[in-house]
């Protein structure tokens, strides 16, 4: 069975890769901001389980013509703080105010995911749901802060900080699945692929 993760994530294909499975991966081209502004009153979870479930649907869609049997993960990440669902800053003045705000704060990762699978050429089979993991900041100096935001790598994620990466030496601690906090929560998504009929363990990579 193929497996496809929908997403653009690095960090996704590197927790999954280390878990035993080497998915293919295909980019689904959304406009995000605009699926988010069509749910203003949403919660948290319903939000990013609802981008997760349009990416996964996306790649679904596309590839079910071709694959004869698929599996497709799909996630999305946003950090809820202080009220407030956040995605990725984009701009290294946007992070360094989201720093500030959260510096010594704690927020909660939120993370939808949805599994898809196909089979003759439709989607066969779909679960989805979402993980939320605690997290705790430090407080880095201004310095820190300038030389973090400087490698650019805080723009690009979600809540503009990683755990395993760079922003990992500003993270106090987390409360909860840390593989959520880098993009896919590894326990959700093996009950989600246990609900279409897929064990995880059969697609687990053999030497």
């Amino acid at each position: 069975m193929k497996v496809v993760l929908a997403s653009a994530s690095p960090a996704r294909l590197s927790v999954l890769r280390a878990a035993g499975i080497d998915p293919a991966v295909e980019i689904a081209d959304l406009d995000e901001d605009a699926l988010l502004d069509g749910m203003p009153d949403a919660s948290p979870a319903t939000k990013v389980t609802m981008l997760a479930s349009a990416k996964a649907t996306t790649i679904a869609r596309r590839i079910a013509g071709t694959v004869p049997e698929a599996v497709v993960i799909g996630c999305d990440s946003m950090l809820h703080i202080d009220g407030e669902l956040v995605g990725k800053p984009g701009t290294a003045e946007r992070a360094a105010q989201r720093w500030r705000a959260m510096a010594g704060g704690r927020g909660e990762l939120v993370t939808g995911h949805a599994v898809l699978r196909t089979a003759d050429g439709d989607i066969d089979r779909a679960a989805e749901g979402h993980a939320v993991t605690g997290v705790r900041f430090a407080e880095p100096d201004p310095a820190e802060l300038a030389a973090y935001v400087g490698t650019g790598e805080p723009l690009v994620v979600a809540g503009a900080f990683t755990l395993d990466g760079l922003g990992g030496w500003f993270v106090e601690g987390i409360d909860g699945d840390p593989s959520n906090v880098i993009g896919i929560s590894l326990p959700l998504t093996r009950k989600l692929l246990a609900a279409v009929g897929v064990r995880v363990t059969d697609l687990w990579k053999r030497d």
